[in-house]
């Protein structure tokens, strides 16, 4: 049985390093949104129609094997709160996990523009995400979606039953995970470290 950890919200809030500290806590494997973003725009250019359908391929392949292997995954994503076809494939996934005998927990990050925006230009993100090396286009994306969508939930607005909202600006990432973790109770697998960090 895997169960699957989604941690969303809006660029630079923090999903990446909050991903990290849970992988080392719980051993569980992850994934970034940027994982597949990457290695798509580099084989088929970046926006085209082969690069859309090999980053959605790739995603959906990858939460099968999770499902088929029993392995318990982490998953960086953001969400466009005001788009119904964004509940509709997050559904869609906590349903392909929980059918399945997994658990499912969401997990919104939320924080201030101005620590986004510090956060935008870290070393540890430029080293990990080659796409966001070109500042400037990454803090005019980030601006303009803050702008065009909705990238946190509404006060009360909850979307599954195992959701939790954090306003992480001034947390460490540690503080995060931990908080995720006392949520819902969740117990670190056994598991070597090449099983779930290999080559990080």
């Amino acid at each position: 049985m895997a169960n699957l950890i989604v941690i969303c919200g809006p660029q630079a809030v923090g999903k990446m390093t909050v991903a990290e500290s849970l992988r080392d806590k719980l051993k569980y494997n992850m994934m970034m949104n940027h994982d597949s973003i990457e290695i798509s725009d580099r084989l088929f250019g970046f926006g085209t129609p082969a690069q859309k359908e090999f980053n959605t391929t790739f995603r959906e392949k990858a939460f099968e094997l999770a499902v088929k292997h029993n392995i318990d995954l982490i998953f960086t994503y953001v969400c466009a709160f005001e788009i119904p076809q964004e509940r509709a494939n997050l559904t869609k996934l906590s349903d392909l996990f929980t059918a399945n005998g997994g658990a499912f927990y969401f997990v919104e990050l939320s924080a201030s523009l101005e620590r986004r925006l510090e956060r935008n230009e870290t070393p540890h993100r430029m080293e990990r995400k080659p796409s966001k090396r070109n500042t400037s286009w990454s803090k005019q994306n980030l601006l303009r979606d803050a702008e065009r969508h909705r990238l946190n939930s509404n006060d009360g607005e909850i979307w599954f039953p195992n959701h939790i909202k954090i306003d992480n600006t001034d947390l460490s990432p540690d503080e995060a995970a931990d908080m995720i973790i006392e949520k819902f109770q969740l117990v670190p697998n056994e598991r070597e470290e090449k099983e779930y960090r290999y080559g990080v």
